[in-house]
């Protein structure tokens, strides 16, 4: 199908967009990549009377080290992404959930700040930045605020955004030197949204694990930590049983769909076989 007319509208500044999400009300929608919004619009499910471009906004753009923390601009581009030297050396979980996400084609459009800010439950960046205790930066007509992933997504398409914010950049605690890291993402074909996955960053120190976090993609109307579970795996030396344990309490927090990707049981099992694989991968590169 083809969207219903809108008018376009391409700020080059931080403030002029947010002075026009403003100003054209609930009629305007801000736009970068467009891989969620325009499929939306031309099933009829979106009819914005604006799009507000965030393309030509060069401060939404890069990445670059702040104190101890990463800092990506918003419509920073999967690839661009795939292709930092920074991530690959301090947060290289990034890459390998960027190499994940749909095709080249759309991963060299696609930006960071509409896969976390949109709400969609099966984006793969959402449940990987709770794992990593991510912030993003917000900002509105109030002005700047910074909001928590984990305390960001409240249901499917809804978030913690007020009415005419835009996330303007992630803020990413480096994760320790020498940890394991690991997303395992089941799917149907290349470039699908997961049927169920799982994200793990942990530390080991004397043959056990110093921390873990854990989040899990598609499972629920929103991304999800598993804080139980990284909690029961903390202290242990992942061994069979705490796996499984800590297995049991992640699929226990989920609540998936039955859908064309399979019963709603089989993907709350799938979660809990994602969390395994993706537990032995991240001990393997732990110190490594």
């Amino acid at each position: 199908m083809i969207p219903g007319a809108f008018d376009y509208h391409r700020p080059s500044s931080v403030k002029e967009a947010v002075g026009l999400l403003a100003q054209l009300g609930e009629d305007a929608r801000a736009i970068a990549g467009g891989h969620s919004l325009i499929p939306m619009m031309k099933l009829r499910l979106a009819s914005p009377s604006h799009l507000v471009d965030l393309g030509g906004v060069a401060e939404l753009k890069g990445i670059r080290e702040e104190g101890g923390d990463i800092v990506i601009g918003a419509t920073t581009t999967q690839h661009e992404l795939i292709d930092s030297a920074i991530l690959d050396k301090k947060v290289p979980i990034l890459r390998e959930v960027a190499l994940q996400i749909a095709d080249p084609q759309v991963r060299y459009v696609g930006t960071l700040g509409g896969n976390v800010a949109n709400g969609d439950p099966g984006n793969d960046m959402p449940a990987v930045m709770m794992c990593l205790g991510a912030t993003y930066h917000a900002v509105g007509k109030g002005g700047e605020r910074k909001i928590a992933a984990r305390e960001f997504y409240q249901g499917a398409y809804f978030t913690a955004l007020e009415p005419g914010e835009i996330v303007t950049a992630v803020r990413i605690p480096v994760p320790a030197a020498g940890h394991g890291y690991a997303y395992e993402k089941l799917k149907r074909k290349v470039g699908d949204y997961a049927t169920a996955a799982a994200a793990v960053v942990l530390t080991m120190s004397g043959g056990k694990v110093a921390s873990c976090s854990v989040g899990l993609t598609n499972v629920a109307e929103t991304p999800l930590w598993a804080e139980e579970a990284g909690k029961i795996l903390t202290g242990s030396t992942l061994d069979a049983a705490a796996v499984k344990k800590a297995m049991t309490a992640a699929e226990a927090i989920t609540a998936p769909a039955s859908d064309g990707r399979g019963p709603a049981a089989y993907r709350t099992k799938m979660a809990g076989v994602m969390l395994a694989r993706a537990l032995a991968r991240a001990k393997q590169r732990a110190g490594a």
